[in-house]
């Protein structure tokens, strides 16, 4: 495990990243193995930020559940939701003026309903379109919008209200594949080709120039300057959870529900914390380590 860097906690400030499926939540979506370690992040006003391959309505679920109103990361990094006045600066983007916040010019900053929305993802429509070349390719591929909400339902095991929230997508599109290892290699070079990327967790994503660790690293750099000096915690269970992992100071991989880790995210995250338990139940037990060696608990 990292060793914690001694400093008073007036000077170390804490921010923890997560994802949700197989992490924070477990197969029923279900999160109460975890309150013990919500409840002392919630008392210590410790922002969690949720960081999945959900979409905004499901993580805005999420977010009245656990009664979170911190900004969050939608669909893989593809966007960043932060309510209005949340910092105490104003967010620009695209400017290479000295103090702005993000200079990256690709980036598209929106206000929509109560939020700033920071968008490093590629346009839904423009994913769709790309789904549809695939399959004039040959390639056996089905995305979530391909699908009805009881398709999906039937699919992903989701209430038609939770697979309905799922196909409200902005940023990212989840889709089945069929074929041979050699022609997935095929797929996945013609998705490049095509000037776009994709990665994996339940299902294959295709997306844009976004993923959670760029997402990760620009709401740390907008918390870096309200807050000074910050040391961050991320979770996560799956290959779309590597780049949040390795930006983190302490980064968490979460046992699986068969008991095991993901190789894939063990050898590429060096040093990471493997959590005790599975699911929430890991989440949990590991925050709590990590919190009372930074004398939180």
């Amino acid at each position: 495990m990292h060793e914690i860097r001694k400093r008073p906690l007036s000077k170390t400030k804490l921010i923890i990243f997560t994802d949700l499926d197989g992490t924070l939540l477990d197969s029923n979506y279900s999160f109460t193995e975890a309150i013990p370690a919500l409840k002392i992040i919630q008392e210590n006003d410790v922002p969690l930020i949720l960081c999945s391959s959900k979409t905004r309505a499901e993580i805005e679920h999420c977010r009245k559940m656990l009664n979170n109103m911190h900004p969050f990361i939608s669909e893989n990094g593809g966007g960043i939701f932060i309510h209005e006045k949340y910092f105490q600066f104003r967010i620009q983007v695209g400017s290479t003026r000295r103090g702005d916040s993000l200079r990256d010019p690709g980036l598209r900053l929106q206000k929509e309903e109560n939020y700033d929305v920071i968008k490093l993802g590629a346009d839904y429509s423009d994913l769709r379109r790309a789904l549809n070349d695939l399959r004039a390719e040959g390639f056996d591929v089905t995305g979530f919008g391909d699908m009805s909400i009881q398709e999906l339902s039937d699919l992903t095991a989701l209430k038609p209200e939770d697979a309905r929230r799922s196909k409200q997508r902005e940023f990212d599109e989840p889709f089945v594949f069929k074929g041979a290892v050699s022609d997935e290699k095929r797929l996945k070079k013609s998705i490049k080709d095509k000037g776009l990327n994709y990665t994996q967790g339940e299902f294959l994503h295709i997306m844009g120039n976004s993923n959670k660790g760029r997402a990760v690293e620009m709401l740390t750099g907008l918390y870096s300057r309200q807050k000074g000096e910050i040391i961050t915690i991320a979770l996560g269970d799956s290959v779309n959870d590597i780049e949040m992992l390795e930006r983190a100071d302490y980064p968490v991989v979460i046992r699986k529900r068969d008991g095991s880790y993901n190789s894939k995210v063990i050898k590429k995250v060096k040093g990471c914390i493997k959590s005790g338990g599975i699911g929430p139940a890991g989440w949990n037990s590991a925050i709590l380590k990590l919190l009372r060696q930074f004398g939180m608990v």
